[in-house]
C-alpha cells in the first residue's frame, strides 16, 4: 500500500513539474492581438506567433517578448507589425495586404472557381444537348443497291 502511495505521488509531482513548464507561454491580450496578425517563421509550422505549438520556438517565442516589451513602451499595433515587416519583409504577415502583385493570391481563388465552374456547366449542356437526327434515307438508291447485291449474288449460285 505504501508503495503504491509513493507512485502515485510521484506521478502527480511529475506531472506538475510538466505543467509548470508552460505557464510562461501565457499570452496577454495585446500580444495576442497582435501575434495573431504575424506568421511564425520558423519553418516547421504555418501558425501565427501567437498560436505556435512549438514549446521552444526559435521564432515566436523571442517574437512574443518583442511585441510584449513594445507594448510596454506604447507602441501602437500598427507600428509593431510595420517594425516586423521592415525586418523581415511581407512574410511576415499572416494575409499579405490586398494590393499590387499581392492581390491576385486574393482574386485567384476565386477566378479559378469561376473557371471551373463555367467549364461544368458547358459540359454538362453538352450532354443535355439532344442527339442529331439521322438523315432521312434515300430509297431509290437502297434499292439500286439492293438490286445489286441480289444480281452477284444470283452469280455466285
Amino acid at each position: 500500500m505504501r508503495l503504491s502511495l509513493n507512485k502515485l505521488l510521484l506521478v502527480v509531482l511529475a506531472a506538475g513539474l510538466c505543467l509548470a513548464q508552460s505557464s510562461s507561454q501565457m499570452l496577454s491580450p495585446a500580444v495576442k492581438r497582435v501575434g495573431d496578425r504575424l506568421a511564425c517563421l520558423c519553418g516547421a509550422c504555418n501558425n501565427s506567433v501567437a498560436t505556435c505549438p512549438m514549446l521552444g520556438c526559435h521564432y515566436s517565442l523571442p517574437a512574443r517578448e518583442r511585441i510584449a516589451k513594445m507594448e510596454a513602451e506604447g507602441v501602437s499595433d500598427d507600428a509593431i507589425i510595420a517594425d516586423f515587416v521592415k525586418r523581415e519583409g511581407l512574410r511576415a504577415l499572416v494575409a499579405p495586404p490586398a494590393e499590387g502583385f499581392n492581390l491576385l493570391s486574393w482574386v485567384m481563388p476565386f477566378v479559378a472557381l469561376a473557371l471551373g465552374l463555367g467549364a461544368v456547366i458547358l459540359y454538362v449542356r453538352r450532354l443535355r444537348k439532344p442527339a442529331i437526327p439521322n438523315a432521312p434515307v434515300d430509297n431509290t438508291a437502297l434499292d439500286r443497291y439492293h438490286e445489286e447485291i441480289e444480281k452477284d449474288l444470283a452469280k455466285l449460285e
